[in-house]
C-alpha cells in the first residue's frame, strides 16, 4: 500500500487529508491514525501465517482505543489482554471470549473470575502460585479454566532491557526447568484444562535468532506434554517483532512467518501470535505545535506543546522517533533538543537531533506513534490527554475527544477532612 503519511506540495497528508487541516479543527497535541495502514498491517501479518492453523491475537496494550479494537475484531483478530480493564475493553469491542488470551504477571481474583465466567480461550499462567489461584477460582465458580504456562526460555532478545522479558532475571513467566513439574501439577486438577504452551521474550526485537531460540526450547515442553498424554494444541509465541523507527532493519512479517512455520511443521499445533507494535506502530503519529525556540549557549531547544505525559517512550527508555515538519520549508538545519512543557529535565521527545529550524506555531509530527503512544500517556502536571483521530481516505473520525478540566478532576474531593 501507499505510505499512510506522505507529502504533496510540501504538506503532510494522512491518507487523503492534509494533517494541518485536521489540526485546525481539533488542536494539538493530537494522535492521528491511518485506518488503511492498520488494516493493511493486520492482513500482512495474518496472511503470512495462512499456511498453518493460527490465530492472530492483537496485543491490546499497544493501542487500546475501542474503535481500533472494533476494527481488528471485524477483520477476524483475537485479542491478547494483560489486565481486567483490557479484558473489559475486549468485551466492549464485541470480541468473542473464545478468541481472547489473558496474559500478565499479576492477575487479581476479580480479573480471573471475569475471564472464567466469560469462558475465555486461555489464561497464560505466570507462576505456580497463579496456577493454584486460577484452579481455586475455577473450583469455586464451578468452571474449567483453559491454561497454558508462560515458559521463560532464558534467551537474550537483543532489545532494550526495559522491554526484554525472556531472561531468568525477569519477573515474567515460569523458569524452563520448572515448567514440566508445574504442568504435571495442573494435570491433577479437575478444574484446569491444559491447552498449550506459551512464551513472550520481549518487544521491538529486530532479529530472528531470539524467536527461534525461544521456540526451540518451548517445543521441548510441547513434545514432552504430548508424550505424557496431554493433548496440548496451542503454541503461543507471543509478540515482539520490531518495526522501523530510525535505522532498524527488522524482519518483515513474511520472513518471520516463514522461519516460524518451518520450525513447527512437525508439531501439529495451532499457533497463537500476539503482535501489537508490528501492526499499529507505523500507522500513527503524534502532532504537536511549536511554542518557542530557545538557545542557552550550551544547547538549542525547540519547545512544543506535547510532553512526556503525551509520549513517554523517549523519556522512559531513550526511544528514537523521527520528527518531521507538517509543512516543509527550505530553512537551514540545526541540532536541537525537542522538549515539552513538563517540569522535568527528562521531558524530551528527541535529543541532539538534526532538524530544520522551526518557528512558533509550526507543526511537527512525531512519527511511528501508533503503538505505546497514547496508552502510556498520563495527566502529570494536570495536563489533559490528547485527542485521537482515525482517518480513512478523505474521512476523519474523532475516536477519543480531548479531555476537559472537569474530566481531569472528576472523582476528587473538593474539601479536606
Amino acid at each position: 500500500m501507499a505510505e499512510p503519511f506522505w507529502y504533496k506540495k510540501g504538506r503532510m497528508y494522512c491518507e487523503d487529508v492534509p494533517v494541518a487541516d485536521i489540526v485546525r479543527k481539533l488542536g494539538t497535541p493530537l494522535y492521528l491514525y491511518s485506518q488503511s495502514a492498520l488494516v493493511h498491517q493486520y492482513r500482512v501479518f495474518d496472511e503470512a501465517f495462512a499456511p498453518v492453523p493460527h490465530l492472530i491475537c492483537y496485543a491490546v496494550k499497544a493501542n487500546s482505543n475501542l474503535a481500533i479494537l472494533s476494527l481488528f475484531r471485524a477483520l477476524g483478530s483475537g485479542f491478547d489482554v494483560v489486565s481486567g480493564g483490557e479484558l473489559r475493553r475486549a468485551f466492549a469491542a464485541g470480541m468473542d471470549p473464545k478468541r481472547i488470551v489473558f496474559s500478565g504477571v499479576g492477575k487479581t481474583v476479580d480479573e480471573i473470575d471475569l475471564g472464567l465466567c466469560r469462558g475465555i480461550l486461555q489464561f497464560n499462567i505466570e507462576s505456580a502460585a497463579e496456577l493454584m489461584m486460577v484452579a481455586a477460582r475455577a473450583r469455586a465458580l464451578h468452571r474449567i479454566a483453559n491454561v497454558a504456562l508462560r515458559v521463560n526460555p532464558d534467551v537474550d532478545s537483543h532489545t532494550h532491557p526495559y522491554i526484554s522479558t525472556g531472561a531468568r532475571e525477569h519477573k515474567f513467566g515460569i523458569a524452563f526447568d520448572q515448567a514440566l513439574p508445574i504442568y504435571r501439577r495442573a494435570r491433577r486438577s479437575r478444574h484446569l484444562r491444559i491447552t498449550g504452551v506459551a512464551c513472550h521474550i520481549g518487544s521491538q526485537i529486530t532479529v530472528l535468532e531470539p524467536f527461534l531460540s525461544a521456540l526451540g526450547r518451548i517445543k521441548e515442553i510441547f513434545r514432552c506434554l504430548r508424550a505424557e498424554g496431554v493433548s496440548v494444541s496451542n503454541l503461543d509465541l507471543g509478540g515482539g517483532l520490531g518495526i522501523v523507527y530510525h535505522d532498524e532493519v527488522p524482519p518483515r512479517p513474511a520472513e518471520y512467518a516463514r522461519a516460524i512455520i518451518a520450525a513447527v511443521r512437525d508439531l501439529d499445533c495451532r499457533l497463537l501470535l500476539e503482535p501489537g507494535r508490528a501492526i499499529a506502530g507505523n500507522a500513527g503519529i503524534l502532532v504537536t505545535r511549536v511554542l518557542v525556540t530557545k538557545q542557552t549557549g550550551a544547547r538549542n531547544f525547540v519547545v512544543v506543546d506535547a510532553g512526556m505525559n503525551d509520549m513517554m517512550r523517549p523519556s522512559l527508555y531513550g526511544a528514537h522517533h523521527r520528527v518531521q515538519a507538517v509543512t516543509l520549508t527550505r530553512r537551514a538545519e540545526w541540532k536541537a533538543d525537542l522538549v515539552g512543557p513538563i517540569c522535568e529535565s527528562g521531558d524530551f521527545l528527541a535529543r541532539d537531533r538534526n532538524m530544520t529550524r522551526v518557528r512558533a506555531n509550526e507543526l511537527l509530527a512525531i512519527m511511528s506513534a501508533g503503538a505505546y503512544g497514547f496508552v502510556l500517556s498520563s495527566n502529570y502536571n494536570t495536563r489533559a490527554r490528547a485527542a485521537e483521530v482515525l482517518v480513512r481516505g478523505s474521512r476523519i473520525k474523532v475516536i477519543r475527544r480531548r479531555e476537559s478540566f472537569p474530566e481531569l478532576v472528576r472523582g476528587e474531593a473538593l474539601r479536606p477532612l
